[in-house]
Order: structure tokens, then C-alpha cells, then sequence
């Protein structure tokens, strides 16, 4: 990244909330019959490619600790959305994986994601995209 860049005015890092938050609104709103909070639907939705995961690997997949998910797994359990088992092979790792209704409400949530991405992203140059798409990565390997 060019040093002039980091010193403007504008913010890569305040652009990208400003966007979260954005999407983030559009989502509920479009979401709101399945009554689940933004957290439930990252979740759900990470969850949606029918693969289970340990409460660690979903941590990383949805950018928080696994002490922090532990009370949004908690409630998507409780409304029947995922279930908690041994891993194979390991038992002291927990297994996430979705229920039927959780299959059905990630495949929404799924839906919902793409449609909102194709309206906001629609009509931009492919390299564009490719461009957005590196710099987000390169956000999420920032570490303290």
C-alpha cells in the first residue's frame, strides 16, 4: 500500500464498517421473518455449505472467539437450528452442524447474501471485485 493512501483523508478500515453496518441493516430487514440476530446469521450462513465444524473452526470462519459464539450457538440450538456432538475420532472436540430447519434458514440466509452482493456489486469490473476481494482478505489477517 503507497504511504500517501494510509494518510488520506479516507479510511479503508471506517469504509468497511460503514459497509458492515449497511449490508448488515439490509440483511435484517430482509431476514426478519427468521427472527435471528446478526451474529445467528453469520453463523447459519457459514454453516450453510453443509460442512460441520468445530466451535473453534466456526469461530475463525465467522471472525470470533469461541467463547463469544458459545452464547449465539446456545440460541440457535435452543430454536432447533444446529446440534452439538463429539467430533469422529476426537471426543473432546464439539461438532456444529445444522439441523433440518438450520439447513433451510442458511439456504435463506444464503439467498438473501447473494442477492444483496449481486445488487451492490453488479456493474463493476471483474478486476474491481478481484481487487476488493484481496484487500478484505488482507483486512482479516491483521492481527494485534
Amino acid at each position: 500500500m503507497k504511504s500517501e493512501s494510509v494518510a488520506s483523508e479516507w479510511s479503508a478500515l471506517l469504509a468497511l464498517q460503514r459497509a458492515t453496518h449497511a449490508t448488515l441493516q439490509v440483511l435484517s430487514a430482509e431476514l426478519v421473518d427468521l427472527d435471528l440476530t446478526s451474529s445467528e446469521i453469520n453463523a447459519l450462513a457459514n454453516l450453510g455449505d453443509g460442512r460441520g465444524r468445530t466451535v473453534s473452526e466456526l469461530g475463525a470462519a465467522v471472525g470470533t472467539r469461541p467463547t463469544t459464539l458459545t452464547s449465539v450457538l446456545d440460541r440457535l440450538e435452543r430454536r432447533g437450528h444446529i446440534t452439538r456432538g463429539a467430533r469422529p475420532g476426537d471426543r473432546r472436540a464439539v461438532l456444529i452442524e445444522l439441523t433440518p430447519s438450520g439447513r433451510l434458514a442458511a439456504a435463506t440466509i444464503r439467498q438473501a447474501i447473494a442477492d444483496v452482493e449481486h445488487r451492490a456489486l453488479d456493474g463493476l469490473p471483474s478486476d474491481a471485485i478481484a481487487h476488493l476481494r484481496t484487500a478484505l482478505e488482507a483486512l482479516t489477517e491483521v492481527r494485534s
